[in-house]
């Protein structure tokens, strides 16, 4: 993303959405693009490359899931999916699948528009290399391993560095639980999430002022776990 104004394309067929997406990135400071389908998504995205991709799965004549895959063959640009489909299934095919965030119908442009940025956010600190995540009073220096709670600097094993290190660099969005497993323990291990809710919960008694109610490490029930940022939109806190 460069000093201008952030853009962002919108896949959707439905006009309505189209216009009620646009008035709320325009507030927001957002160039907008759209599309009423995904041939026209995937054109738009190829000849002016957005910072952002809000992406609909009901399309006329692709669903937006092969729009997804056609866009990972050659492009990183963060993935915002709606729908109305809400099984936990669906949402972890889609992260698999690259999505950055899914966000189920009807939702809330606040919510979304914080979602967005966080999004964005990611993506330009990857892009840079920024080796430092600054979360409210968490600290993450990942270029040195080291983590601070304001200015205490915190003791953590192996893997409850890795667990934390892997969910800062998607801060903000949500890592399923195969992600995670699969980075930390290796292939084989993906359906061990026993072994996730230990770490987590040992982690969380380090980094939580409250480790019974999360305010930095947040679930996403039956899909994953997700590093809150100040304004990276609701998640529910187990």
């Amino acid at each position: 993303m460069n000093n201008h104004a952030p853009s962002v394309l919108l896949v959707d067929d439905e006009a309505q959405i189209r216009r009620f997406l646009r008035a709320g990135f325009e507030m927001d400071g957002f160039s907008v693009q759209d599309a009423e389908n995904g041939t026209d998504g995937i054109k738009n995205a190829t000849m002016r490359p957005p910072d952002l991709i809000i992406l609909d799965l009901a399309l006329p004549d692709i669903d937006g899931s092969e729009v997804l895959s056609r866009l990972r063959t050659w492009s990183n640009v963060p993935v915002i999916v709606l729908s109305v489909r809400s099984s936990e299934d669906e949402k972890v095919k889609l992260l698999q699948l690259g999505a950055d965030d899914y966000v189920v119908k009807p939702f809330g442009m606040a919510e979304l528009l914080a979602r967005s940025h966080a999004a964005i956010r990611r993506h330009t600190r990857n892009q840079s290399g920024d080796p430092v995540v600054n979360l409210g009073r968490l600290s993450i220096d990942l270029a040195n391993r080291a983590v601070f709670i304001e200015s205490e600097r915190l003791s953590l094993t192996r893997k409850e560095f890795r667990l934390l290190q892997i969910l800062a660099q998607h801060a903000g969005n949500v890592v399923t639980h195969g992600q995670l497993l699969k980075e930390i323990w290796g292939a084989g291990h993906d359906q061990d999430s026993h072994y996730l809710r230990i770490f987590v919960r040992k982690l969380r008694q380090k980094i939580e002022v409250d480790p019974t109610q999360p305010k930095l490490l947040l679930t996403e029930l039956g899909v994953g776990y997700r590093l809150s940022t100040d304004d990276s939109g609701r998640a529910t806190q187990h």
